[in-house]
């Protein structure tokens, strides 16, 4: 038994069982936040900066915020199953926003709201949710008894108010990913089959923009100019990025130029070498690369933006997460690939041919750092 098997086991003792949709609802939570700032600080600099309150008295946005995090938390402490977490995350996510773009009065000695650092603070917090999220998540694989709790999840759902059709396809979707060999997974397949059917659901506006935004990147992330456009846009971004905190320099620290330029840098090697791997037809590691690039951009040149042009650099932002969704739906569906012609081996060429053994190929090097 590995180490990593005997962790996962006594977690899953202790009852630490991981949800397989924790990403997307990170994403919600995240993405809600961050656009819970931005809206705000527009709102407020258009309105000329209101207060709330009188006589001595200002409520400040901090309150709210509280609030919806108390409800957020109420909603998954009151109620079991799948349905409320996507509400929640969305809830909670605001909540947190109206909390952190405060932050600049909190960590001054003259409550000042106009902090410079504050845009720097704000993208750090969230960063260091999403890292150490995907730490906690994939730092070992998915254990097929987490599966398969997962598909109780359903279930639970099922046992007292029935199933829609789709919901049901996502459980026996989850449920076909469980070994055969499982503890306990024909029992829970016998229960999903007598959840009573029910098209009546909450409606889940979350759920629905999700797959639609899934299926977007995908359509996306296939289409014959996608890597052209990808490996353009990370080039502009790379030089684009420098001469921007050049051109406003004057009102920037030294240290942010520097790190905004040592970041493009190094987004700009990985995207080379992606545009490289991409020309000999290994798209997967050439993805990956891009990815690293978006990545080294979102976690390193943004913060130094952040810094020194304070919420300005929000587009850039918007972009390399756009960028890191195409990149990981293409990813995604090239692994699937990958894992299915493995199974499936093809035995000829696409001419009928046998294939050619001296043939060149272009294997995944396990030693390969960005692997």
């Amino acid at each position: 038994m590995t180490p990593t098997t005997t962790r996962s086991s006594y977690l899953m003792r202790a009852g630490l069982v991981r949800n397989v949709r924790s990403g997307e609802h990170l994403t919600t939570f995240v993405v809600s936040g961050v656009a819970t700032v931005l809206i705000t600080r527009l709102f407020l600099s258009l309105s000329g900066y209101p207060q709330i309150g009188g006589k001595g008295l200002h409520i400040a946005h901090v309150l709210p915020g509280g609030l919806l995090m108390l409800i957020a938390i109420s909603l998954l402490l009151g109620y079991v199953g799948p349905v409320v977490r996507p509400a929640a995350a969305l809830v909670g996510g605001v909540g947190f926003g109206l909390f952190i773009d405060e932050v600049g009065k909190f960590v001054t000695s003259d409550n000042n709201y106009f902090y410079k650092p504050t845009a720097a603070i704000v993208y750090v917090a969230f960063v260091l949710i999403v890292l150490g999220s995907r730490f906690l998540s994939t730092r070992r694989p998915i254990d097929p008894r987490e599966e398969l709790a997962n598909v109780i999840d359903h279930t639970v759902e099922g046992v007292a108010g029935g199933l829609s059709r789709q919901r049901r396809a996502q459980a026996s979707e989850l449920l076909g990913l469980v070994g055969p060999k499982v503890k306990g997974r024909r029992e829970t397949e016998r229960l999903l089959e007598a959840c009573p059917p029910d098209e009546v659901e909450l409606a889940a506006p979350v759920d629905a923009a999700w797959r639609w935004l899934q299926r977007t990147f995908e359509r996306l992330a296939t289409h014959p100019k996608a890597p052209t456009v990808a490996v353009v846009v990370l080039a502009v971004q790379a030089v684009g990025a420098p001469l921007i905190a050049v051109s406003v320099g004057s009102g920037l620290a030294e240290l942010s130029v520097s790190g905004v330029i040592v970041g493009s840098l190094l987004s700009a090697t990985f995207t080379v070498r992606g545009w490289r791997q991409l020309r000999r037809a290994r798209r997967l590691r050439a993805v990956r690369l891009f990815e690293l690039a978006v990545l080294v951009s979102l976690l390193m040149t943004q913060v130094f933006q952040f810094a020194g042009t304070q919420f300005a650099a929000a587009g850039g932002m918007l972009l390399d997460l756009v960028l890191l969704g195409l990149l990981r739906a293409e990813r995604d569906r090239l692994q699937r690939a990958e894992e299915l012609a493995k199974i499936t081996p093809a035995a000829t060429t696409p001419l009928g041919l046998p294939p050619d053994p001296t043939a060149p190929r272009f294997p995944e090097d396990p030693s390969d750092p960005v692997l």
